[in-house]
């Protein structure tokens, strides 16, 4: 009778691990047809709207995407069966809207085979999805990162000041691209943000109960200490070295503000955000006033549309602007535009081009698919069973949520722009590339949240 009984229960607990998996891969696979159907209407209506025809293109963008994911999604129906089913949709469909936009903007500029950006975004698409995939299948449990914690923040430092190594930076606006052999070409930041979040994770894990010891009461809330303030100090001294030493201001802003994120993650202090506002500000205004560079961000900021400036430094901001103002609430339609005119129009200024054609309209749609994004990495990470799980999905889906707000607010002149990649949409392989490892992560920590849950995510 005894053996009957645990025969049953074996059975019922095999019936329950397959069942509830295959339905979030049953809801991903259902999001994922919608957004290959959006992804085609996008390129679809691109060559319409710039040629008046569809031609065998279509197949290659579409076609090359779509393969990719759905390798991807049914390696997750084999090994991570439990995993969220929101996160590749959302990926996808940003990733495609991307690709038909900078597709657009090779039509435009006559650009074809590998010299056209859409070619080599395709191309880096493909490394990128292969990448998650890669992480998906040999990282079986993602708690062994928190053994090498160190290890990461080495090679978070080591990646970020590669571009100042001699003979592997390339001179431009910022010192922030490494070449080798002068045939391949990243930037080591996107990279070293992932490295930096497995090493925030791991070392605000080991440190949390002397950062969450009692301090002094005062506006209703517990300041830390003095001796408390070490770790927030020397992260905000090193993104102020990023902006000083490499002139990137956008990574600068972007490491510190992921470790703020994390600290408050890992402590619950809102005086430790407060904290780290004041130093984030003050830092921008003393650079603004020490370092040429990020004063000219600030002045093009701040008076955008001085006639000594506009047809100057300032040029691409007002472009920008204007390509939104003319997209107004629906756009022109994809293809039918003219966001060419704004330099660097499949990189920086995406966002932009993406308004013109798509309107105000799409572009909260987009805008809804990032906050989807962050509040499903959010959500993992507040149901997960672990403190180091927690942190590094918050962390990083928090880093994906500023990133884009420092995109956004720089070309809507809402704060000085900074230089940063749209995530998933701009041209760049190394954002690419550190954006699906991001996804791979989640993946893998949302699969293990599913399979020992503590907290229900619907």
């Amino acid at each position: 009778m005894t053996d009957t009984v645990e025969t049953d229960t074996t059975v019922v607990k095999a019936l329950r691990r397959l069942r509830l998996p295959q339905t979030q891969r049953n809801r991903e696979l259902g999001l994922l047809l919608f957004a290959f159907l959006i992804n085609a209407v996008a390129v679809a209506l691109v060559q319409l709207g710039a040629e008046g025809q569809i031609d065998a293109t279509f197949l290659y963008y579409c076609g090359g995407l779509t393969v990719l994911v759905l390798v991807l999604h049914v390696v997750l129906r084999f090994t991570a069966r439990a995993a969220d089913p929101f996160v590749v949709p959302i990926a996808t469909v940003l990733s495609g809207l991307g690709l038909a936009m900078i597709y657009r903007l090779d039509l435009a500029d006559d650009l074809s085979g590998w010299g056209a950006f859409s070619t080599r975004q395709l191309a880096w698409l493909v490394i990128a999805i292969v990448g998650a995939t890669a992480v998906v299948l040999f990282l079986k449990n993602y708690r062994v990162l928190f053994r090498y914690t160190y290890v990461f923040g080495f090679a978070g430092i080591a990646l970020l000041l590669l571009p100042l190594v001699p003979g592997l930076g390339v001179e431009a606006g910022a010192d922030v691209w490494v070449s080798i052999g002068g045939l391949f070409s990243f930037q080591p930041g996107e990279l070293a943000k992932l490295a930096l979040g497995v090493f925030f994770a791991g070392y605000l894990v080991r440190t949390r109960e002397s950062l969450t010891s009692v301090g002094t009461r005062f506006l209703g809330m517990t300041w830390p200490r003095a001796r408390e303030l070490g770790p927030l100090l020397l992260i905000w001294a090193a993104s102020m070295g990023i902006i000083i030493f490499q002139r990137d201001l956008g990574t600068g802003l972007l490491i510190f503000g992921m470790f703020v994120a994390m600290l408050y993650a890992a402590t619950g202090k809102t005086s430790w955000v407060l904290i780290g506002v004041v130093l984030a500000v003050s830092g921008a205004f003393f650079a603004s006033r020490i370092l040429p560079y990020v004063g000219a961000r600030f002045t093009n900021w701040l008076d955008a549309f001085n006639p000594d400036l506009v047809n100057g430094s300032s040029y691409q901001l007002v472009s920008g602007i204007f390509g939104l103002a003319q997209g107004g609430l629906i756009g022109t339609g994809l293809g039918r535009g003219r966001p060419d005119l704004t330099p660097l129009a499949h990189s920086d200024y995406i966002f932009p081009s993406l308004g013109e054609e798509l309107g105000l309209i799409g572009l909260f749609a987009i805008l809804c698919l990032y906050m989807v994004f962050t509040s499903r990495g959010i959500r993992i990470g507040m149901a997960g069973q672990d403190d180091f799980g927690k942190l590094l999905a918050t962390g990083l889906s928090f880093t994906i949520a500023l990133q884009v707000f420092i995109m956004v607010g720089g070309v809507t002149r809402l704060i000085p722009l900074t230089g940063l990649t749209t995530p998933f949409l701009a041209a760049g392989g190394s954002s690419l590339v550190a954006n699906w490892l991001i996804v791979a992560l989640l993946l893998r920590v949302s699969d293990a949240v599913r399979s020992r849950p503590r907290v229900v995510i619907g």
